[in-house]
């Protein structure tokens, strides 16, 4: 069948835009791990203590996933273009703040920044890529987002620990951060050159209270979770955890508030009432909440407990990442199809058999020690993640309907972020309670003991999401032509799941 002449021309520069939206989700799987192997290095330059890296860590994806939905409907409003732009400039200046962060509250505070500058940047890019490409054209985008974005988060911990190990210059670890400037600027010239101009839809109306909720809920949270084992669980941390449910409730009202006065709240507010995706994104929290905690804990185990240089534990994150990338392509490729909700299942007991492995090595080492040692359970490990991390998105998304995709998909993708500053937050504090006293094999250990229970509930919850996940690249375009400012403005969950 012959193409429509009428039809406009394919944008010149699109593939262009393809490559600047993979350098800034690049740049953020990059800044959410690289920051993990710098804990020592941190210590010993500006006095960071467990609680002062915990918030270096966690902070960024705090406030990213607190962030994401807004910078969505930012987007709708004043136009995607001008969003990236500013948040991909916003980013980039940050990074340099970081670089030059002269203490370590200092550091917390530019590290919230970039991940608010990061919500801002990273929900424009399924939008402006819609803008451009379309048909056969968009399943190809999105095709190679996964291997690009996984290979993305497989060498942040790499060239983290090569970066501050090469001391250039003697800039330590400010060059995690340095990096990002010429990456970034050259990304800017060139987005500002390419993407083209089109206006927001100033109807949109922009929920800012409830954004405001969010953002203050998620910091109840985190904030007890930090800050409460060194204080000693007074009584204002339990009060925070309480604030921060009701919180959460507020804006759940706040939605259905807004959404019954004809206006576009943040969320969907039908998704709340769909019983399988609440479930789903309580999965998600609890998961990514255990994954991003142990990587966490495995790092500090290399760097505090066995003397690795920042190398040599960016190294040790290799046989992780490897088994990740063995179950994501076992699941992608095979097993979702195939055997459907069970291929969530089976993830989380390999993770379980993983982890009770780890437990027995760490439990038989010796005096001398090389990744070797423990290499079998983390990658037996890996790949029980791997194989939940390629399909979950896809099951949770197929409890909603077409139009409701953006916004769900961008929701997921906020709780994923959230969930992972929690499990820096625990698991840190879990380890952490251990390593005072000299024992960090038990602090391992016990970190693996945690990650188990959530795996476990995780495992429970999966019997109530779909039998068959949401068809392969429908979770981008579906209902294309409807509903269009809510589909496209929140939405970057399926593309930061595959990484």
């Amino acid at each position: 069948m012959n193409a429509d002449p009428t039809a406009a021309p394919p944008y010149r520069w699109r593939w262009l835009i393809l490559a600047v939206m993979l350098v800034a989700e690049i740049m953020d799987l990059l800044d959410a791990s690289i920051v993990n192997v710098a804990g020592p290095e941190l210590e010993r330059s500006l006095g960071a203590g467990s609680v002062g890296l915990q918030w270096v860590i966690g902070g960024y994806a705090l406030t990213l996933g607190a962030g994401l939905i807004l910078g969505g409907r930012l987007g709708d409003r004043y136009g995607r273009r001008r969003m990236f732009l500013i948040g991909l400039a916003s980013f980039t200046a940050t990074s340099l703040l970081c670089a030059c962060a002269p203490d370590i509250g200092s550091l917390i505070a530019f590290r919230l920044l970039q991940g608010t500058a990061g919500a801002m940047l990273l929900p424009q890019g399924l939008g402006l890529l819609r803008e451009n490409f379309s048909g056969a054209e968009l399943t190809k985008v999105f095709g190679i987002f996964g291997p690009v974005l996984g290979l993305g988060g497989i060498i942040g911990p790499v060239l983290g620990g090569g970066l501050i190990q090469s001391d250039f210059l003697g800039l330590g670890w400010r060059l995690v951060f340095l990096v990002n400037l010429p990456i970034g600027i050259a990304a800017l010239i060139v987005a500002a050159k390419v993407v083209p101009r089109r206006p927001g839809d100033r109807t949109v109306v922009v929920d800012t209270v409830g954004a405001a909720l969010v953002a203050l809920s998620c910091a109840l949270l985190v904030l007890p979770l930090n800050q409460g084992q060194e204080a000693g669980w007074p009584l204002w941390t339990w009060l925070c955890m309480a604030g921060s449910v009701i919180g959460f409730g507020a804006f759940a009202l706040r939605q259905r508030s807004t959404a019954a006065k004809g206006r576009e709240p943040l969320v969907t507010p039908a998704l709340l009432r769909k019983p399988a995706f609440t479930v789903g994104l309580g999965g998600i929290a609890l998961f990514f909440a255990g994954l991003v905690g142990t990587q966490l804990v495995l790092t500090l185990y290399l760097q505090i407990g066995r003397h690795f240089t920042a190398g040599e534990a960016g190294l040790g994150n290799l046989p992780l990442a490897v088994g990740t990338a063995i179950g994501g392509a076992v699941s992608g490729a095979v097993l979702a199809d195939r055997i459907g909700r069970a291929v969530l299942q089976i993830g989380p007991l390999v993770q379980l058999a993983g982890a009770a492995l780890l437990g027995y090595e760490l439990g038989r080492l010796g005096g001398s020690f090389s990744i070797w040692d423990i290499a079998p359970g983390v990658v037996v490990s890996g790949i029980g993640a791997g194989m939940v991390i390629a399909a979950l998105f896809s099951f949770v998304l197929a409890a909603v309907d077409d139009h409701e995709i953006g916004s769900a998909s961008g929701v997921l993708s906020a709780v994923q972020s959230i969930g992972g500053s929690v499990g820096v937050a625990v698991f840190g504090s879990v380890f952490f309670a251990d390593a005072r006293s000299g024992d960090f094999a038990s602090g391992f250990r016990h970190a693996l003991i945690a990650q188990s229970c959530l795996l476990v509930a995780f495992l429970a919850m999966t019997f109530l999401l779909p039998k068959k996940g949401r068809p392969e690249g429908d979770e981008f375009t579906a209902d294309e032509g409807a509903d269009e400012g809510a589909d496209e403005g929140a939405d970057d969950g399926p593309r930061r799941a595959v990484a």
